[in-house]
């Protein structure tokens, strides 16, 4: 399977002893992310602890508490060192401020705990992380896949890298337009829509909201 260099940098991270910042793995939908830290944790032999909030109907503080102790039970006492990632982390209600109070632990303890957090959304996670996570973690950015990737995992050429974009999880539909169209709409657009600006902001009208964002993509670049 094709591995971005991200990876090797999440790996090292994992290895590290003497940084005990959490590693936040953020960029958008559908780029690897996931997919990142699970070929990074082979790369690492340490117990390992993975949870994914998108699984849970409602994941609260107490959800997150509980998956968390069961990461630092891996560390047999503080004994040895552990990972733990959790995955769309911006789900959680309060994220930040229950893992601020988790993390601010397991310095205090000296839990050997290396903590991975992945998440989609960049304005739920960057107003959580400059409301409570100052100076507590480093950022590793998943961006779009660039042409060399794509061209060396897809083999797209320069065209079809222009018009089908840095989309890995696409790639396989790209000879069928209208399947690739659904695609990047149902499983990129729509959960951006739906769960990310939905959740910040009272809209008082989705429809509208729907009908004005599809007006913008089509006369992308005019006024």
């Amino acid at each position: 399977m094709f591995e971005r260099h991200q990876v090797a940098v999440i790996a090292q991270r994992m290895r590290e002893t003497n940084n005990p910042l959490m590693q936040f793995i953020i960029g958008p939908r559908q780029t690897g992310k996931s997919t990142m830290f699970v070929q990074a944790l082979h790369h690492v032999d340490m117990p390992c602890h993975v949870v994914n909030a998108d699984d849970v109907v409602n994941p609260d503080a107490s959800w997150l508490q509980i998956e968390w102790q069961q990461a630092r039970n891996l560390t047999s006492g503080g004994k040895a060192p552990a990972v733990f990632v959790v995955d769309e982390i911006q789900k959680v209600q309060s994220w930040s401020t229950v893992v601020k109070g988790l993390y601010d632990r397991d310095r205090r303890e000296g839990t050997p705990l290396k903590v991975m957090l992945t998440g989609s959304s960049s304005l739920l996670l960057h107003k959580g992380l400059e409301e409570s996570l100052m100076g507590r973690y480093e950022l590793i950015r998943s961006p779009h896949w660039s042409y060399r990737e794509c061209s060396d995992a897809f083999d797209f050429s320069f065209e079809d890298y222009l018009y089908h974009g840095g989309y890995p999880g696409a790639a396989p539909l790209v000879s069928d337009d209208a399947r690739w169209r659904n695609y990047i709409r149902d499983a990129i657009v729509e959960p951006a829509i739906s769960r990310d600006v939905l959740s910040l902001e009272n809209i008082r009208k989705p429809a509208l909201m729907r009908a004005l964002f599809w007006l913008a993509a089509s006369y992308s670049g005019q006024e």
